[in-house]
């Protein structure tokens, strides 16, 4: 008797504050009107994606002490558009990024409760450890955690919210007809927190969610990011993409769930791709090319190395050889705002020096390789084939994927990808009837948490 083969879990990123989405494709529509939303999230579901995934800017980013409006300016509230999609929508999953850093877990808990409850049980959180001084002058806190410090926090945002949730008990409000609606004996227990940094006492205020609690995601890479995802999130957001690297990823993360009394299905890994389609994989190489050269247009291709030789770089040709000057190492550095901007060193220069000299690249070709996601490309028949080698090999359990324009760019993949799916036998045909994204996702009940008390 064969074994049945693994499905496949896709979620939707909607375009966000990077250079994979092409602003200047003249299908492009607004990144704040709701209309945009709309249609990605309809579309999504038409394509019976797991959930959709918006990420957030908390302050704009800046270069050279100026606004960086290569990418994308505006950012709206991701709560506020993820509650609106809720009512447009039926099926499909609600996830959003949202800081431990720079909010509070009883308020968070909340507004994440409330929307869950607004949503029938489709509500995620994607767990953000932001680090950094640039956002956190917009708050209270006005500074920054060392990154050693951010997980610690993290690590007891979510405990703690996990309590706050947990702390009423399924069916813990009763309706009577005499006596109208009210809590069943010791159906509510206060909680009582106090730790490194944060505080709780008394009762939560939202009764206990459809799915028992919101989805958590996360996405950090480090050995303490790691350490955190396998006790505990539910899915990972990875970076981990190619065949093999996805499989050495897979089997590290999974790898560390025994210690929490977890098993290997509790937590999905979902790497980001984008894709290209054409009906050739000839044609499809020709459209991904144009697409990486929309991408990286001649001003993102110097902005990008100016973050990292942190210096003006204006004078130099995209178009051309890389500078023969090197990084300024003791600068202040052009870029705020950006995730992950680092300043290249003498090794890592050195490195891509000799990949443009053997490769005759010039500053914007070598920037297209750099900054390139893994991508899918080919006919839709092979891009099938590929996701689902990755997921029967256990490299990943499905993939984020991200489209390059907004709001259609997930359109080609729902008409052509998903139907190839679909007929490998490894892809739904229709979501399940009342289904959370718990359900969605193949997941089991929530765990308990587990507070470190100060």
């Amino acid at each position: 008797m064969s074994t049945p083969k693994r499905q496949v879990h896709l979620a939707a990123h909607f375009p966000g504050v990077n250079s994979t989405t092409v602003w200047s494709d003249p299908r492009a529509e607004s990144q704040i009107e709701f209309a945009s939303f709309e249609h990605f999230a309809r579309n999504a579901e038409k394509g019976l994606f797991d959930y959709l995934f918006l990420a957030e800017g908390l302050r704009l980013r800046e270069h050279k002490g100026r606004i960086h409006d290569l990418d994308v300016v505006g950012r709206p509230n991701t709560l506020a558009v993820l509650a609106a999609v809720a009512a447009v929508t039926e099926h499909i999953g609600l996830v959003g990024t949202l800081s431990s850093t720079f909010n509070e877990p009883y308020e968070l808990a909340r507004q994440l409760a409330t929307l869950d409850h607004l949503s029938n049980g489709r509500a995620g959180w994607n767990v953000v450890t932001s680090p950094d001084a640039f956002h956190g002058a917009n708050f209270r806190r006005g500074d920054f955690l060392d990154r050693e410090d951010r997980y610690a926090r993290a690590a007891e945002f979510v405990s703690l919210a996990k309590e706050l949730w947990n702390s009423w008990d399924a069916g813990a409000v009763v309706a009577d007809a005499a006596a109208g609606r009210f809590l069943a004996e010791d159906a509510l227990r206060p909680v009582e927190h106090r730790g490194p940094h944060f505080a709780a006492s008394g009762f939560f205020n939202v009764p206990r969610s459809p799915q028992g609690s919101p989805v958590i995601v996360q996405a950090g890479d480090s050995p303490a990011g790691r350490d955190f995802a396998s006790e505990h999130a539910e899915v990972v957001f990875s970076r981990h993409a190619s065949l093999e690297d996805g499989k050495r990823f897979y089997r590290d993360v999974k790898g560390r769930l025994a210690a929490w009394g977890r098993a290997e299905d509790s937590l999905k890994i979902l790497p980001a791709a984008t894709f290209t389609i054409g009906d050739t994989p000839e044609e499809a190489r020709d459209l991904a090319r144009q697409t990486a050269l929309a991408q990286v247009g001649p001003q993102t291709a110097i902005a990008f190395l100016e973050q990292a030789w942190a210096r003006d770089l204006t004078g130099y040709d995209p178009d051309g050889p890389l500078p023969d000057i090197d990084p300024d190492y003791g600068g202040a550095g052009v870029v705020a705002g950006r995730a992950n901007a680092a300043t290249a060193g003498p090794e890592q220069v050195r490195r891509w020096r000799d990949l443009a000299a053997a490769e005759k690249l010039s500053i914007r070709e070598l920037v297209i390789r750099l900054s390139a996601r893994e991508s899918f490309v080919g006919t839709a028949a092979q891009i099938a084939e590929t996701i689902d080698r990755h997921v029967q090999e256990r490299a990943s359990d499905g993939f984020v994927i991200v489209g390059t324009t907004n709001p259609y760019g997930l359109d080609g993949f729902v008409e052509k990808v998903v139907p190839e799916l679909q007929e490998r036998g490894v892809y739904r045909t229709a979501y399940d009837a009342g289904a959370t994204l718990r359900d969605t996702l193949r997941l089991t009940a929530p765990r308990e948490a587990r507070v470190a008390v100060g």
